[in-house]
């Protein structure tokens, strides 16, 4: 029989300021994820088109990536009162120019735009290519 006793109750995050950051942003054909981190690398806020109630092929549109790079943002700068920040862009989406225009028009002070985008140095094979 399970125990009657006293459950621990989740333990309340505590709220940190970060007042300059990194917005990754990683836009591909399908979707856009965007996540605040400090500069250590650590998860601060993030959201994505999926999380926004984008379905299907929706997710991957630019309009997608606008609501999730401003919803993203707007939390960082209310929970973590960030006011700067800097925005590394990886993938070759089409959400990749609004997402960052987003951030800009949510208020923070973008100070470095930065794309990590992994190029391989002929590694893998790549897929073969569509015939539609």
């Amino acid at each position: 029989m399970a125990k009657a006793g006293r459950r621990k109750g989740a333990k309340k995050k505590e709220k940190r300021i970060v007042p300059h950051g990194i917005v990754h942003i990683k836009s591909t054909f399908n979707n856009t994820i965007v996540t605040v981190t400090d500069l250590e690398g650590n998860t601060l806020v993030w959201a994505s088109g999926g999380t926004l109630g984008f379905k299907g092929s929706r997710k991957g549109t630019p309009f997608a990536a606008q609501q999730a790079a401003l919803r993203a943002a707007t939390m960082a700068r209310e929970q973590c009162g960030m006011r700067s920040c800097e925005v590394w862009v990886k993938g070759p989406g089409s959400g990749r120019e609004s997402a960052i225009r987003a951030v800009h028009s949510a208020g923070l002070e973008i100070k470095v735009i930065r794309d990590v985008t992994p190029i391989p140095h002929n590694g893998c094979r790549p897929p073969k290519r569509r015939r539609v």
